[in-house]
């Protein structure tokens, strides 16, 4: 399967009994994001502020190489 049909996919799961969660980090405030597992790995994000805006999803491949340059300091 293409990366876009992959993506297309992670757009077409229905988030509207989704689990989000906050960073353990977070101010107990509404500044910050959240995220859902989905399916294989990939993930779903959403602006805490505006929940009601469509979430962004990444795949597992791209969560993985977001998560690793943050931790070694390239973002």
């Amino acid at each position: 399967m293409s990366s876009t049909g992959r993506k297309d996919d992670l757009y077409a799961i229905d988030l509207s009994t989704a689990q989000w969660r906050k960073s353990p980090f977070s101010d107990g405030g509404n500044q910050c994001v959240e995220i859902t597992d989905l399916p294989g790995g990939a993930v779903a994000i959403r602006d805490s502020k505006n929940p009601e805006r469509p979430a962004l999803r990444y795949t597992a491949e791209e969560w993985t190489a977001f998560r690793r340059a943050v931790i070694e300091g390239a973002l």
